[in-house]
């Protein structure tokens, strides 16, 4: 299994190509204020928590993005997976089940009540590995 820890501000450079990757395949423009302030948010850990998988050189291969936050249908919060994303050439094998793994752990650490996540319909290699590590839920999304 890679190894997954948090994310240092020493990162960056690898992070923001994990970032724009994760960014151009949702089509999604971020602007650059926006990235920094996610960044150096995800980096102290509060309400955001960056998670890295590793390679063996200690090079990021994969983030995922926690948000931490209250709930009205529970006294303790929620954990919203919010972007999850592995390079091309790791995907298919352990690197985004290590990331659930870490990530179920840090919620279950700071007591979350439920940890969630959505995908687009479209996204089916990845929804073959979230229908083993969760279960789909009846709700529809709607935006403004």
């Amino acid at each position: 299994m890679p190894s997954v820890r948090r994310l240092l501000p020493s990162d960056l450079p690898a992070w923001e190509g994990l970032f724009t990757g994760y960014c151009r395949f949702y089509r999604a423009d971020v602007p650059d204020e926006v990235r920094r302030s996610t960044f150096e948010r995800l980096c102290a850990g509060d309400d955001l928590v960056g998670l890295v998988a590793v390679d063996e050189g200690d090079r990021p291969i994969g983030l995922m993005h926690l948000v931490f936050h209250p709930s009205t249908w529970s006294s303790r919060i929620y954990c919203y997976i919010e972007d999850l994303y592995v390079e091309p050439a790791h995907r298919g094998g352990d690197v985004a089940k290590s990331l659930f793994d870490a990530g179920y752990a840090l919620a279950d650490e700071r007591q979350a009540d439920r940890t969630y996540w959505l995908t687009q319909e479209f996204n089916a290699p990845a929804r073959s590995l979230y229908d083993t590590v969760g279960h789909r839920t009846s709700f529809i999304v709607y935006a403004r």
